[in-house]
Protein backbone atom coordinates (compact mmCIF):
# COMPACT_ATOMS: atom_id res chain seq x y z
CA UNK A 1 0.00 0.00 0.00
CA UNK A 2 0.96 3.68 -0.25
CA UNK A 3 3.43 4.81 2.38
CA UNK A 4 2.00 7.00 5.15
CA UNK A 5 4.94 9.39 4.88
CA UNK A 6 4.59 11.65 1.84
CA UNK A 7 7.74 11.31 -0.32
CA UNK A 8 7.12 14.41 -2.47
CA UNK A 9 7.88 17.44 -0.30
CA UNK A 10 6.99 20.98 -1.38
CA UNK A 11 9.75 23.58 -1.70
CA UNK A 12 9.80 27.11 -3.08
CA UNK A 13 13.09 27.68 -4.88
CA UNK A 14 15.08 30.89 -4.58
CA UNK A 15 13.75 31.96 -8.00
CA UNK A 16 10.16 31.47 -6.82
CA UNK A 17 9.42 28.19 -8.63
CA UNK A 18 7.23 25.83 -6.63
CA UNK A 19 8.64 22.29 -6.76
CA UNK A 20 8.15 18.96 -4.99
CA UNK A 21 11.36 17.05 -4.26
CA UNK A 22 11.50 13.29 -3.70
CA UNK A 23 12.64 13.52 -0.10
CA UNK A 24 13.55 9.83 0.13
CA UNK A 25 16.21 10.30 -2.55
CA UNK A 26 17.92 13.41 -1.19
CA UNK A 27 20.54 11.15 0.43
CA UNK A 28 22.07 10.77 -3.05
CA UNK A 29 23.95 14.01 -3.64
CA UNK A 30 24.47 13.20 -7.33
CA UNK A 31 20.74 12.89 -8.01
CA UNK A 32 18.03 15.49 -8.54
CA UNK A 33 14.42 14.36 -8.96
CA UNK A 34 11.07 16.01 -8.47
CA UNK A 35 7.87 17.53 -9.78
CA UNK A 36 6.64 21.07 -10.32
CA UNK A 37 3.65 22.85 -8.88
CA UNK A 38 1.69 25.55 -10.66
CA UNK A 39 3.07 28.70 -9.02
CA UNK A 40 6.29 30.66 -9.37
CA UNK A 41 6.34 31.15 -13.14
CA UNK A 42 5.49 33.87 -15.66
CA UNK A 43 2.65 32.35 -17.71
CA UNK A 44 -0.67 34.19 -17.84
CA UNK A 45 -4.35 33.25 -17.97
CA UNK A 46 -5.27 29.61 -17.43
CA UNK A 47 -1.60 28.67 -17.90
CA UNK A 48 -0.67 30.65 -14.81
CA UNK A 49 1.89 30.48 -13.57
CA UNK A 50 4.45 27.70 -13.98
CA UNK A 51 3.21 25.98 -17.16
CA UNK A 52 6.08 23.88 -18.54
CA UNK A 53 4.55 22.57 -21.78
CA UNK A 54 4.70 23.98 -25.30
CA UNK A 55 1.64 22.17 -26.69
CA UNK A 56 -1.11 23.95 -24.71
CA UNK A 57 -1.15 27.33 -26.48
CA UNK A 58 1.06 29.23 -24.04
CA UNK A 59 3.58 31.90 -25.07
CA UNK A 60 6.77 29.96 -25.96
CA UNK A 61 8.95 32.64 -24.36
CA UNK A 62 7.04 32.27 -21.09
CA UNK A 63 7.39 28.49 -21.23
CA UNK A 64 11.14 28.85 -21.80
CA UNK A 65 11.43 31.12 -18.76
CA UNK A 66 9.41 28.70 -16.65
CA UNK A 67 11.56 25.76 -17.75
CA UNK A 68 14.70 27.73 -17.01
CA UNK A 69 13.47 28.39 -13.46
CA UNK A 70 12.68 24.71 -12.94
CA UNK A 71 16.09 23.64 -14.26
CA UNK A 72 17.75 26.06 -11.85
CA UNK A 73 15.62 24.79 -8.97
CA UNK A 74 16.71 21.25 -9.89
CA UNK A 75 20.39 22.23 -9.85
CA UNK A 76 20.89 22.12 -13.63
CA UNK A 77 21.35 24.56 -16.50
CA UNK A 78 18.49 25.31 -18.87
CA UNK A 79 20.70 23.93 -21.67
CA UNK A 80 20.45 20.49 -20.01
CA UNK A 81 16.64 20.30 -20.29
CA UNK A 82 15.69 17.29 -22.46
CA UNK A 83 12.21 15.98 -23.27
CA UNK A 84 10.06 13.82 -25.53
CA UNK A 85 6.89 14.49 -27.47
CA UNK A 86 4.46 12.36 -25.49
CA UNK A 87 1.70 10.35 -27.19
CA UNK A 88 0.28 8.21 -24.33
CA UNK A 89 2.00 5.00 -25.46
CA UNK A 90 5.09 3.13 -24.27
CA UNK A 91 8.01 4.06 -26.54
CA UNK A 92 11.26 4.62 -24.61
CA UNK A 93 14.30 6.59 -25.78
CA UNK A 94 17.91 6.22 -24.67
CA UNK A 95 19.29 9.72 -24.16
CA UNK A 96 22.97 10.25 -25.00
CA UNK A 97 25.27 13.22 -24.55
CA UNK A 98 24.47 14.27 -28.13
CA UNK A 99 20.77 14.45 -27.21
CA UNK A 100 21.23 16.93 -24.37
CA UNK A 101 18.77 19.81 -24.81
CA UNK A 102 16.41 18.12 -27.26
CA UNK A 103 12.93 19.61 -26.92
CA UNK A 104 14.16 22.46 -24.75
CA UNK A 105 12.85 25.31 -26.91
CA UNK A 106 10.60 23.59 -29.44
CA UNK A 107 8.56 20.44 -29.96
CA UNK A 108 10.22 19.56 -33.25
CA UNK A 109 13.57 18.69 -31.68
CA UNK A 110 12.05 16.60 -28.85
CA UNK A 111 12.12 12.80 -29.03
CA UNK A 112 9.14 12.01 -31.27
CA UNK A 113 6.35 9.70 -30.04
CA UNK A 114 8.17 9.03 -26.78
CA UNK A 115 6.76 8.60 -23.28
CA UNK A 116 9.84 7.18 -21.56
CA UNK A 117 13.39 8.52 -21.25
CA UNK A 118 16.52 6.82 -19.87
CA UNK A 119 20.10 8.03 -19.50
CA UNK A 120 23.37 7.40 -17.68
CA UNK A 121 24.87 10.72 -18.80
CA UNK A 122 25.58 13.18 -15.97
CA UNK A 123 24.34 16.68 -16.69
CA UNK A 124 21.31 15.63 -18.76
CA UNK A 125 18.02 16.70 -17.20
CA UNK A 126 15.19 14.39 -18.26
CA UNK A 127 11.72 15.98 -18.20
CA UNK A 128 8.12 15.12 -19.05
CA UNK A 129 4.73 16.82 -18.67
CA UNK A 130 1.48 16.22 -16.78
CA UNK A 131 -1.94 17.47 -15.81
CA UNK A 132 -3.38 14.31 -14.14
CA UNK A 133 -1.37 11.46 -15.71
CA UNK A 134 1.10 9.49 -13.59
CA UNK A 135 4.81 10.40 -13.47
CA UNK A 136 7.04 7.36 -12.92
CA UNK A 137 10.65 7.74 -11.78
CA UNK A 138 13.44 5.15 -11.96
CA UNK A 139 16.91 5.26 -10.40
CA UNK A 140 19.70 2.68 -10.28
CA UNK A 141 22.47 3.96 -8.00
CA UNK A 142 24.66 0.93 -8.79
CA UNK A 143 24.80 1.44 -12.57
CA UNK A 144 24.04 5.19 -12.22
CA UNK A 145 21.04 5.24 -14.52
CA UNK A 146 17.93 7.42 -14.28
CA UNK A 147 14.63 7.38 -16.11
CA UNK A 148 11.19 8.96 -16.42
CA UNK A 149 7.96 7.57 -17.80
CA UNK A 150 4.65 9.30 -18.54
CA UNK A 151 1.76 6.95 -17.72
CA UNK A 152 -1.79 7.90 -18.50
CA UNK A 153 -4.24 5.01 -18.58
CA UNK A 154 -3.02 4.00 -22.04
CA UNK A 155 0.63 4.01 -21.01
CA UNK A 156 -0.26 2.16 -17.84
CA UNK A 157 -2.04 -0.70 -19.61
CA UNK A 158 0.80 -0.76 -22.17
CA UNK A 159 2.94 -1.43 -19.07
CA UNK A 160 5.43 1.34 -19.66
CA UNK A 161 6.65 0.76 -16.10
CA UNK A 162 7.64 -2.82 -16.96
CA UNK A 163 9.17 -1.72 -20.25
CA UNK A 164 11.33 0.84 -18.43
CA UNK A 165 12.70 -1.84 -16.10
CA UNK A 166 13.39 -4.19 -19.01
CA UNK A 167 15.12 -1.42 -20.94
CA UNK A 168 17.34 -0.58 -17.96
CA UNK A 169 18.26 -4.25 -17.65
CA UNK A 170 19.02 -4.64 -21.36
CA UNK A 171 20.73 -1.33 -22.05
CA UNK A 172 22.69 -0.73 -18.85
CA UNK A 173 22.87 -4.08 -17.09
CA UNK A 174 20.68 -2.93 -14.23
CA UNK A 175 19.22 -5.50 -11.87
CA UNK A 176 15.56 -5.04 -11.05
CA UNK A 177 16.23 -5.44 -7.33
CA UNK A 178 18.69 -2.51 -7.44
CA UNK A 179 16.20 -0.11 -9.02
CA UNK A 180 14.45 2.48 -6.89
CA UNK A 181 11.20 3.90 -8.20
CA UNK A 182 8.77 6.68 -7.37
CA UNK A 183 5.20 7.50 -8.36
CA UNK A 184 4.50 11.21 -8.45
CA UNK A 185 1.48 13.53 -8.10
CA UNK A 186 -1.42 12.60 -10.38
CA UNK A 187 -5.18 12.21 -10.32
CA UNK A 188 -6.22 10.27 -7.22
CA UNK A 189 -8.32 7.14 -6.96
CA UNK A 190 -11.37 9.04 -5.69
CA UNK A 191 -11.41 11.34 -8.74
CA UNK A 192 -10.56 9.12 -11.72
CA UNK A 193 -13.72 7.56 -13.13
CA UNK A 194 -13.26 5.37 -16.23
CA UNK A 195 -15.55 3.36 -18.48
CA UNK A 196 -15.75 -0.29 -19.48
CA UNK A 197 -13.22 0.14 -22.30
CA UNK A 198 -10.51 1.14 -19.84
CA UNK A 199 -11.54 -1.48 -17.28
CA UNK A 200 -11.35 -4.24 -19.90
CA UNK A 201 -7.78 -3.19 -20.71
CA UNK A 202 -6.87 -3.30 -17.03
CA UNK A 203 -8.31 -6.82 -16.81
CA UNK A 204 -6.06 -7.82 -19.73
CA UNK A 205 -2.99 -6.57 -17.87
CA UNK A 206 -3.96 -8.43 -14.70
CA UNK A 207 -4.63 -11.62 -16.66
CA UNK A 208 -0.90 -11.76 -17.39
CA UNK A 209 -0.01 -11.91 -13.69
CA UNK A 210 1.94 -14.91 -12.47
CA UNK A 211 0.31 -16.69 -9.51
CA UNK A 212 2.63 -15.00 -7.01
CA UNK A 213 1.41 -11.57 -8.14
CA UNK A 214 -2.20 -12.41 -8.97
CA UNK A 215 -4.59 -9.50 -8.33
CA UNK A 216 -8.17 -8.71 -9.26
CA UNK A 217 -9.68 -5.61 -10.85
CA UNK A 218 -11.45 -4.86 -7.57
CA UNK A 219 -8.01 -4.43 -5.94
CA UNK A 220 -7.52 -1.30 -8.07
CA UNK A 221 -11.03 0.05 -8.61
CA UNK A 222 -14.35 0.82 -6.96
CA UNK A 223 -17.56 0.33 -8.93
CA UNK A 224 -19.41 3.61 -9.47
CA UNK A 225 -22.37 2.25 -11.45
CA UNK A 226 -23.35 2.26 -15.10
CA UNK A 227 -20.39 0.13 -16.11
CA UNK A 228 -17.94 2.68 -14.74
CA UNK A 229 -15.49 2.60 -11.85
CA UNK A 230 -13.02 4.75 -9.96
CA UNK A 231 -9.53 3.54 -10.93
CA UNK A 232 -6.40 3.75 -8.79
CA UNK A 233 -3.69 4.40 -11.38
CA UNK A 234 -1.02 4.87 -8.73
CA UNK A 235 -1.53 1.44 -7.21
CA UNK A 236 -1.85 -0.23 -10.62
CA UNK A 237 1.50 1.21 -11.71
CA UNK A 238 3.01 0.18 -8.40
CA UNK A 239 1.77 -3.38 -8.99
CA UNK A 240 3.34 -3.42 -12.46
CA UNK A 241 6.64 -2.22 -11.00
CA UNK A 242 6.63 -4.92 -8.31
CA UNK A 243 5.76 -7.56 -10.88
CA UNK A 244 8.78 -6.33 -12.87
CA UNK A 245 11.12 -7.15 -10.01
CA UNK A 246 11.38 -3.84 -8.13
CA UNK A 247 11.25 -4.38 -4.38
CA UNK A 248 8.02 -3.06 -2.82
CA UNK A 249 9.99 -1.12 -0.21
CA UNK A 250 11.98 0.55 -3.01
CA UNK A 251 8.89 2.29 -4.44
CA UNK A 252 7.96 5.71 -3.06
CA UNK A 253 4.34 6.60 -3.83
CA UNK A 254 2.76 10.03 -3.41
CA UNK A 255 -0.55 10.88 -1.79
CA UNK A 256 -0.91 14.16 -3.71
CA UNK A 257 -3.96 14.31 -6.02
CA UNK A 258 -3.77 16.80 -8.87
CA UNK A 259 -7.54 16.90 -9.36
CA UNK A 260 -8.38 17.74 -5.75
CA UNK A 261 -5.52 20.23 -5.26
CA UNK A 262 -5.81 22.69 -8.14
CA UNK A 263 -4.39 25.31 -5.77
CA UNK A 264 -1.09 23.46 -6.18
CA UNK A 265 -1.36 21.56 -9.48
CA UNK A 266 -2.84 21.76 -12.97
CA UNK A 267 -5.66 19.25 -13.61
CA UNK A 268 -6.96 18.49 -17.08
CA UNK A 269 -10.14 16.87 -15.76
CA UNK A 270 -10.95 19.32 -13.02
CA UNK A 271 -10.27 22.35 -15.22
CA UNK A 272 -12.01 20.97 -18.33
CA UNK A 273 -8.86 20.89 -20.42
CA UNK A 274 -8.07 24.60 -20.04
CA UNK A 275 -4.93 24.40 -17.98
CA UNK A 276 -1.14 24.19 -18.05
CA UNK A 277 1.19 21.29 -17.43
CA UNK A 278 3.52 20.36 -14.61
CA UNK A 279 6.92 18.84 -15.32
CA UNK A 280 8.64 15.87 -13.75
CA UNK A 281 12.43 15.86 -13.78
CA UNK A 282 15.31 13.57 -12.96
CA UNK A 283 19.01 13.90 -13.64
CA UNK A 284 22.51 12.87 -12.54
CA UNK A 285 24.58 15.85 -11.49
CA UNK A 286 27.99 16.37 -13.08
CA UNK A 287 30.91 15.80 -10.75
CA UNK A 288 28.79 14.29 -8.00
CA UNK A 289 29.26 11.07 -6.10
CA UNK A 290 26.87 8.38 -4.85
CA UNK A 291 26.78 7.53 -1.18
Amino acid sequence: MISVQEPFVRRVADNGAEVFDIAAWTEFDSLSAGFTGRSGGVSKGYHAELNCALHVGDNPADVAENRSRVAEAAGFRFEDWTSGEQVHLAEIAIVTEADRGRGRLDRESAFADTDGLLTNVPGVLLTSFYADCVPLYFFDSVKQVVGLAHAGWKGTVAEIGRRMVEKMNEQYGSRSEDIKAAIGPCIGESRYEVDATVLDRVREVLSRDLPAYSRQLSDFSVDSGGGKALLNLKELNRHIMIRSGIRPDSIACTRWCTSSRTDLFFSHRQENGRTGRMASWIGLKEGGTFR
